[in-house]
């Protein structure tokens, strides 16, 4: 699962640490030290999940929460805290944070807590497409392949969407044509050949296992 996470955290050390166990996950995460700094962050570029400190200088993550639920934005917030009374929980929580973790806390259950909001999240999203450790966005057009960003032109994603909205699934040349180039398409069938080509260079770039098979005198199937 690869996702963009924001941590907002004032302590430099524990950001770093936090930051580098989730890079190692395969997860893209941006860094801000203050509030401000990080509900700006989350505002002009909207990330999958955010992790907020508690008690920062400035603009408290509270505060910053509170501020991002009234935008509108659903996105999972674990708050970072060393505050553990039950009113603090609830305080947390009606500030809009879907979860609480309590300083000083294991890095496996943050991981864990991690793991199971973008699960969630992506499991309920139709614009999200999900098969191994491939992913593919239709609002933002974002292709990731086992944490690596991969550019595609308008054909190779409207192709890959394709694939990807029909797993284990065999699909014949004449339905790609129908679906990905539409009813009057009249050019070389070939065609389709030539963008599994391309589709298979850059998602096997850095060596990765093929996805795309082919199925001979049919068509082409996502499966492992």
């Amino acid at each position: 699962m690869t996702a963009n996470i924001l941590l907002v955290e004032d302590e430099v050390k524990l950001a770093r640490f936090v930051e580098l166990e989730l890079s190692y996950e395969g997860y893209t995460i941006s860094v801000a030290h203050d509030g401000f700094s990080g509900l700006t962050m989350a505002r002009e570029s909207p990330p999958d999940l955010v992790i907020l400190d508690w008690m920062m200088p400035g603009m408290t993550g509270i505060e910053v929460c509170r501020r991002l639920r009234a935008t509108g934005s659903k996105t999972p917030i674990i708050l970072l805290t060393a505050k553990d009374e039950v009113s603090d929980r609830v305080t947390g929580l009606d500030a809009g944070a879907d979860d609480y973790v309590v300083k000083p806390f294991s890095i496996e259950e943050l991981l864990a807590r991690v793991r199971a909001h973008l699960r969630r999240t992506q499991e309920s999203d139709p614009d999200v497409l999900h098969f191994e450790d491939l992913s593919l966005n239709r609002r933002t057009r974002e292709i990731v392949r086992a944490g690596r960003s991969i550019e595609l032109t308008a054909k190779e994603f409207d192709l890959l969407d394709y694939l990807l909205s029909h797993p284990r699934q065999v699909i014949t040349r004449d339905q790609i044509l129908e679906k990905v180039w539409g009813y009057d398409f009249m050019g070389d069938s070939n065609i389709i050949e030539v963008y599994v080509r391309y589709l298979r260079l850059k998602l096997e770039e850095n060596g990765e296992k093929r996805v795309i098979q082919t199925v001979r005198g049919v068509g082409y199937v996502l499966r492992d």
